[in-house]
């Protein structure tokens, strides 16, 4: 029997064993178990928190945007006249 064909045999025995063992259903009473505990928490997913995180960075970028048009209209308008501008 070559090296090849013994490593092939053990490996398909293995995956056999482990099939029919107890490991499995413990490996799925346990999957189980976490779906249920994770599906009672408010989690999000990764694709809803990353399109959360594009959503304020471009509302970070509008405010900021906005607060310098503030500061130029204060800046204009405080030039303009007397009367201090308040914030």
């Amino acid at each position: 029997m070559k090296p090849t064909d013994l490593f092939n045999d053990f490996q398909a025995k293995i995956s056999e064993a482990l099939r029919n063992s107890p490991a499995k259903d413990i490996e799925k009473n346990v999957r189980s178990m976490m779906t249920q505990g994770f599906s009672k928490l408010d989690l999000v997913t990764r694709e809803e928190f990353d399109v959360q995180s594009q959503v304020l960075a471009r509302t970070r970028a509008r405010l900021e945007e906005l607060e310098a048009r503030v500061q130029a209209l204060e800046s204009r308008s405080a030039g303009g006249s007397d009367t201090p501008v308040s914030g």
